[in-house]
């Protein structure tokens, strides 16, 4: 090699940290920004030594390249990418972009908002115009604040069924009518199908009580949070083995309906 291919190799070399965060950011996973990050040096490495030289800037090339392959990962990808990560390297700014973004936005944002990158330049990546790529970002940011926003509610919705089964832990039948609607509902289905409902069980107070006797009659009866379709609820276990899942409906912060599963082949989804 020539003292100028040994200086170009270096200068090409020396890119490989901002590619690895820049590949990261995207594709979430380091295993996958690894390899998309060789391939795009693979591709450098094919060019003719005067099609090297004739590349006027190595990072900007290496950079377009490297979008390229991970614009390919993405809309070939079966499998949902991670909404949110560390910055990792040293370089970029963290951006969580929900899972619901098209392989397009995911990269129009991040480069814009995590490296500072020109719309133009995004652009010639991923094959849009300038006012598309505009368009995409703003997508992209919207469906953002849309996804922060649900993370909210869902946290604050798991804070007050954490509360509900704090209470009904301490069978505090009076704390326990407190975080009920006046008119709660429960309901509970047995040895039928999943939708044959006993007659519902209305009313905080008699609602509450309904909960605490068995938690009382049964000291060994345990309540554990449980993730069901319908998002935090409650599970009953007794001597190991679980008896009951809780659905949990909520409005205002307290609960309006409660529908306990305890149809055994249901229940063989958690236990």
């Amino acid at each position: 090699m020539t003292p100028d291919e040994v200086e170009l190799h270096a200068a090409m070399q020396s890119e490989r940290r901002h590619l690895v965060s820049l590949a990261y950011h995207v594709l979430g996973e380091l295993p996958d920004a690894e390899e998309a990050v060789q391939d795009t040096y693979m591709c450098w490495y094919r060019l003719s030594v005067e099609s090297q030289a004739s590349v006027a800037e190595p990072r900007a090339w290496l950079t377009r390249t490297l979008g390229r392959m991970c614009l390919y990962v993405l809309t070939s990808a079966d499998r949902p990418i991670d909404a949110s990560f560390s910055t990792w390297p040293e370089e970029g700014a963290a951006v969580a972009v929900p899972n619901e973004a098209t392989p397009a936005e995911r990269i129009t944002m991040i480069l814009h908002d995590g490296f500072g990158m020109d719309l133009d330049e995004i652009a010639e990546i991923i094959g849009r115009t300038p006012e598309a790529c505009r368009r995409l970002a703003r997508t992209a940011r919207r469906r953002t604040a849309e996804d922060r926003t649900e993370r909210l509610a869902r946290a604050q919705r798991n804070d007050h069924v954490r509360a509900l089964i704090s209470v009904a832990r301490r069978r505090d039948i009076a704390g326990l009518s407190a975080l009920l609607d006046p008119c709660v509902r429960f309901r509970a289905a047995g040895s039928g199908s999943d939708h044959d409902y006993r007659l519902p069980i209305i009313g905080a107070r008699r609602v509450a009580r309904h909960l605490v006797r068995p938690l009382r009659t049964y000291p060994d009866t345990t309540i554990l949070e449980q993730e069901t379709p319908d998002g935090l609820g409650f599970s009953l276990w007794e001597d190991g083995c679980i008896v009951g899942v809780a659905n949990i409906e909520l409005a205002g912060g307290i609960a309006r309906d409660i529908r306990l599963s305890t149809v055994p082949r249901r229940l063989t989804l958690w236990s």
